[in-house]
């Protein structure tokens, strides 16, 4: 039976870019559409009035939401919301935004999740798609929401689906044609109630594939095999250590294909200009989703050498003083953040500048990496006290009370040949909008410095 909403009374929780989409679409497609924020203004508040919505901006009100047809969250608001709990328990139907787009879409789904890498693999993945010629849209968690995608879609399309575990939890019949699982660690324990919590959410990735369906899973990864066993799809490994009978893995200086044990290459590991293993990681996760959607060895080449990374994934900013600057502001946890100092040599003598709004899992898990590669670490935001706790054995730990400050203070404690690296750990939200921002401000500060730099010494 086709999902409607002719005439419905919709509720859309949360005002920011997957919302928006949310409403726009459900307003075309016939639905009496209210969009309901806690903040006391919208960004694109009168453009959805103009489009036919009402809004509720302020605290929520449960009457609303009790007396909807269906209500629709955006990411970022939690399902255990008192007002969105008593109109589930009223009867009412509550889904993701990624549920609703995903329910109109006439084009097959390829979903990539996991702790890390998500951003890049989805990129990268759609590149390869493009350049054999597929009508590919990559969006989701990252770029265009979903829902801004279905009129668009067509049979031959392929969704290339960045999902968090926040879209995830969400879902109920989303069926991905290609589910991609990266790896997983603890993340967002300050949204799930446990790691385990965390890793149901994302297993629901796998939960509407049937035998024609594909799960790509990482074989270096015992947590995220474990999350995909009892899955009814194919499976598809990719990985960098372990054996891979089936999938996509590193032999002799070339990415290959192995299938029942033959290998046929693929990319040369020469054309990878992404730093850090963990980045490879995400090629070969890329190459696996071209693999089973038909794209050729050329093209995979092609997109891979022509593809030098995302902003605030390991983004190089420049060198100042002998002294590289270097951007991850999406290394949101502890996991990221450890790819983000592994990849550079001991002795490189890292600074890092870490910290924010902490999510959960522990710094103490990075004190190996830290001992082997940084010599000083500046903390910032809330999570300072704890950043101080885990590594102040170790080695100097400074804290900033701006990103401005940290900058200086990290400079200050570099050395020539040395590296100051933003891996925040943490999530930004207690000083700015989002990573993205974080990114830009780290950026604009050491654009700051640079120019004070050259100012003092007569350097232009």
């Amino acid at each position: 039976m086709t999902f409607s909403v002719q005439d419905k009374r919709v509720v859309v929780v949360g005002g920011g870019r997957s919302g928006v989409a949310a409403a726009a679409l459900l307003l075309a497609r016939g639905a009496r559409v209210t969009l309901a924020d806690t903040a006391p203004h919208l960004e694109h508040g009168a453009e959805l009035e103009r489009l036919g919505a009402a809004l509720a901006l302020g605290p929520h009100e449960p009457a609303l939401f009790a007396a909807a047809d269906l209500i629709v969250l955006s990411p970022g608001v939690p399902l255990e919301q008192e007002a969105i709990r008593a109109a589930q328990r009223a009867g009412v139907p509550v889904i993701g935004e990624v549920e609703l787009a995903s329910r109109w879409l006439t084009g097959r789904v390829i979903a990539i999740t996991g702790t890390k890498g998500k951003s890049t693999t989805t990129t990268l993945a759609a590149r390869m798609l493009e350049e054999a010629g597929f009508d590919a849209i990559a969006g989701g968690n990252l770029g265009q929401a979903l829902s801004a995608q279905v009129a668009r879609s067509r049979p031959e399309s392929l969704h290339v689906v960045e999902v968090s575990s926040f879209q995830l939890e969400s879902t109920e019949t989303f069926h991905p044609w290609i589910a991609v699982l990266l790896n997983l660690s603890a993340d967002h324990l300050d949204r799930h109630a446990s790691v385990a919590a965390y890793g149901a959410a994302k297993a629901r990735l796998f939960r509407r594939q049937t035998p024609d369906d594909w799960a790509v899973v990482n074989a270096d990864d015992p947590a995220a095999l474990a999350l995909a066993r009892g899955g009814r799809a194919r499976r598809f490994d990719f990985a960098l250590r372990a054996a891979v009978q089936d999938g996509v893995t590193v032999e002799d200086e070339l990415i290959v294909r192995r299938d029942q044990g033959a290998a046929a290459p693929l990319v040369p590991l020469a054309s990878v200009t992404l730093p850090g293993r963990h980045l490879l990681s995400d090629v070969l996760a890329a190459a696996a989703v071209g693999c089973l959607a038909g794209v050729p060895p050329a093209a995979m080449q092609r997109a891979v050498e022509q593809f030098h990374g995302l902003e605030h994934a390991l983004e190089r900013v420049t060198a100042l003083g002998g002294v590289e600057f270097v951007n991850d502001s999406k290394a949101t946890n502890i996991l990221s953040a450890r790819r983000a100092i592994e990849s550079f040599d001991d002795g490189r003598g890292l600074v890092v500048i870490m910290g924010g709004r902490f999510k959960g899992g522990r710094f103490e898990d990075l004190r190996d990496v830290v001992a082997a590669r940084a010599q000083a670490i500046v903390a910032i935001g809330e999570a300072r006290p704890r950043i101080r706790e885990a590594f102040v054995d170790l080695v100097a730990v400074y804290d900033a009370d701006s990103m401005g400050d940290a900058v200086r203070r990290a400079f200050a404690a570099a050395t020539p040949g040395g590296v100051v690296l933003l891996a925040p750990a943490c999530a930004s939200f207690d000083m700015f909008r989002d990573y993205a921002e974080r990114g830009r401000v780290f950026k604009e500060e050491v654009r700051h410095l640079a120019a004070e730099v050259g100012s003092s010494t007569g350097l232009q």
